[in-house]
């Protein structure tokens, strides 16, 4: 496809996606409303305008606050608190499949619009707040040539940082600003094509064992099934000798990972497919079983036939089972954390939720953090608008949030790789 077409592909694309039919209502919950597919030449597509915060921040429930609490990042992505309180942030953008349609340029194009211009970081930059007034004013590198680093854990005094090829260990000592040398290597993850690059990680409560979320190189197996060999799944990973096996798999793209604390169940957030209209396939939060198969690519929210696929599965759609809990189709979650009671008792119980926002969808959705409550160890009526704003309705986005993480001294950490900033939200006094 010659470039000088691209224009009118981009016209034709907005045509249509003015002249889609409304989206639904989104599903929540554990039992969606799922309608009948709609498919078309391109799905709706509506993108991100990129404008500065200036003096505005994003919303946050009444009694509580947010401020930057560091700015001019390189494409932060998740971040982890360290037991002293200092904050690590993992920044880059990975990825390089090439794209197999010319209408994969065209959406590659246009999404691109609604992202930053700033150059991948690939590195972990230290936050550390020196007086305790909640300002961080101190930020270091504590570890840069990376390859797009993604997913973070910390064990003991090894921490794991999940590039988007392989899965690497740092020595750590509590208080340390700047890693002591270059990473070892604990494994190689699936790399060659990379598709969806971000590799998520989290920890057993032991410490023995990783969970890397590795998403598919494809929407729906247009690559063929040889490039998903090990692809849309959940590795486990022996944390000493690296040693790893499939934990779950038929997970589209599991972006996040976490440990519901007191239960040592694993939990993923997952992005669904595309192009079966602005309402199919609500992404998800759900408990990940051990050797469970969630559909990928045969079927989706259990044994809805994908009749795109070929060839067809009919054994395998059989044995899927469908998530815990849909957070609505495409509000592209990229972040999960576990609250606890330094949140305040309103959001003392749950999973907050970044949730980066849609770019199929002729009304746009996510562009902010969300609160799932839990009841009895599981997620239960609509999601919460937690920090909000991100997005205006004339199409102005100032942010994009990504990884979230529950700071044990009171606050969220928010993540945000549009306006290249992390948040802190605390409750007021």
């Amino acid at each position: 496809m010659k470039l000088a077409h691209v224009p009118l592909f981009i016209a034709s694309t907005a045509l249509l996606a003015a002249c889609g039919a409304d989206p639904q209502p989104l599903q929540y919950g554990a039992n969606p409303d799922l309608p009948e597919p709609k498919r078309g030449l391109f799905p709706s597509m509506v993108i991100a305008k990129p404008v500065p915060w200036g003096d505005r921040l994003p919303t946050v429930p009444e009694g509580y606050s947010i401020r930057a609490i560091a700015t001019d990042l390189q494409i932060p992505r998740q971040t982890l608190v360290l037991p002293n309180g200092d904050i690590l942030v993992a920044e880059g953008r990975g990825g390089n499949a090439p794209a197999l349609r010319p209408k994969d340029v065209i959406a590659g194009i246009i999404k691109g619009k609604g992202t930053t211009s700033v150059e991948s970081g690939d590195r972990l930059t230290l936050l550390r707040d020196t007086n305790g007034d909640g300002s961080y004013a101190q930020k270091t590198v504590f570890a840069d040539n990376l390859n797009a680093p993604y997913g973070l854990a910390l064990v003991g005094n090894n921490l794991y940082v999940a590039n988007q090829d392989a899965l690497v260990r740092f020595e750590y000592q509590e208080g340390q600003t700047q890693a002591n040398g270059a990473p070892t290597k604990v494994t190689d993850l699936p790399s060659a094509i990379n598709h969806h690059w971000t590799k998520a990680l989290t920890a057993s409560e032991d410490g023995q064992y990783l969970y890397v979320g590795i998403g598919s190189n494809s929407n729906i197996t247009e690559r063929g099934m040889t490039a998903e060999v090990d692809r849309a799944m959940v590795w486990r990973v022996n944390a000493e000798t690296g040693e790893h096996k499939p934990y779950a798999t038929g997970l589209r793209n599991p972006t996040a990972l976490a440990i519901q604390p007191g239960t040592g169940t694993l939990w993923a957030v997952v992005n669904e497919r595309d192009e079966m209209g602005p309402d199919l396939v609500p992404d998800y939060l759900t408990s990940v079983q051990e050797g469970a198969f969630y559909g990928w690519p045969y079927s989706y929210w259990g044994k809805n036939v994908d009749d795109r696929v070929r060839p067809q599965n009919p054994e395998k759609v059989e044995s899927a089972i469908a998530p815990d809990y849909a957070l609505g189709s495409h509000v592209a979650a990229l972040g999960i954390a576990f609250s606890s009671e330094v949140m305040g008792p309103q959001f003392a119980e749950g999973v907050f939720v970044g949730e980066h926002g849609s770019w199929n969808r002729a009304d746009p959705v996510g562009y902010k953090v969300s609160f799932v409550r839990f009841q009895d160890g599981k997620p239960t009526g609509d999601p919460i608008d937690f920090v909000a704003g991100f997005r205006d309705d004339d199409g102005s986005t100032r942010g994009r949030p990504v990884g979230v993480t529950v700071d044990p001294r009171g606050a969220l950490i928010v993540a945000d790789d549009l306006a290249n900033v992390v948040w802190r939200v605390t409750r007021n006094p």
